[in-house]
């Protein structure tokens, strides 16, 4: 087994994903960068600072999950340290408005990926416990479900119960598990409609509600802060800290602010 840790992260191509993977490079890392976008895993691994592995992957296949996982363990010497669950996609809209193909693609990849990619990954972090972890990008939308985006929160709710089910449930393997919660991050997801119905992007919708955009550094930060740490979820942002405390110890003023504005929160 090599004594370089290594680790896989979906939705590599661009964005956290890619943000990650140049955070953990730069500090020795051997980095596994997998995405649908082949073209903007070629440029994505041009700007990490040392060798990786890039594999084109679409995490809602089960099976592919095995043969990426697979080649990744060979690529790495022999281990895998961290795997970042972190392919997503962003959906709006009231929930009349949304498609069956928006709610199940949503569903599909933000939390049955999740699923899936745990599953799949178990056996090799087990391999490197104590000390390997599974981190998995929630969201602030995981916090508190708002008017707007009610397919999208309960996927990232999804995604906070999966993480708080598989940290007692991996426990005595020794494995860590983490979410990370952010807010709106400068991504390219920003620049995405939210539905089939409008070419508005989120970024006009995060704007006109007067939010915070975070930069991109702050969530690798933090993913590197959780894979070292011991905290179960970390908040990422001024709107995730605020939601986060409003929600805990004002409940009846989250409420009242959810029905106040149909725009997203997180």
């Amino acid at each position: 087994m090599s004594e370089r840790k290594a680790i896989f992260i979906t939705g590599g191509a661009s964005g956290i994903g890619l943000a990650v993977g140049k955070y953990f490079s730069e500090r020795g890392w051997f980095v596994g960068l997998t995405d649908i976008n082949t073209a903007g895993l070629a440029e994505a691994a041009t700007q990490l600072s040392g060798d990786c592995f890039t594999y084109k992957h679409d995490v809602r296949d089960r099976e592919a999950w095995d043969e990426a996982l697979k080649a990744f363990h060979e690529a790495a010497g022999g281990r895998i340290d961290v795997m970042f669950n972190n392919a997503g996609i962003p959906v709006g809209g009231l929930l009349h408005e949304n498609s069956a193909d928006e709610i199940d693609r949503c569903l599909d990849i933000n939390l049955k990926g999740v699923l899936y990619g745990a599953q799949a990954v178990y056996p090799y972090l087990k391999e490197t416990a104590p000390g390997s972890c599974l981190l998995n990008t929630a969201s602030a939308a995981g916090i508190y479900g708002s008017s707007g985006v009610s397919v999208y929160c309960a996927s990232k709710f999804g995604v906070r119960a999966v993480t708080e089910s598989l940290d007692a449930e991996w426990h005595e393997d020794g494995i860590k598990v983490a979410s990370l919660m952010p807010s709106f991050i400068e991504t390219p997801l920003l620049d995405l409609p939210p539905n089939h119905s409008t070419n508005e992007p989120v970024r006009a919708n995060v704007k006109e509600a007067g939010l915070e955009i975070t930069p991109v550094i702050e969530v690798a930060e933090a993913a590197w802060a959780a894979v070292h740490g011991d905290k179960l979820h970390s908040v990422v942002g001024k709107t995730a800290r605020r939601i986060n405390w409003v929600a805990r110890y004002l409940p009846t003023v989250m409420r009242k602010q959810a029905k106040q504005s149909l725009r997203p929160l997180g």
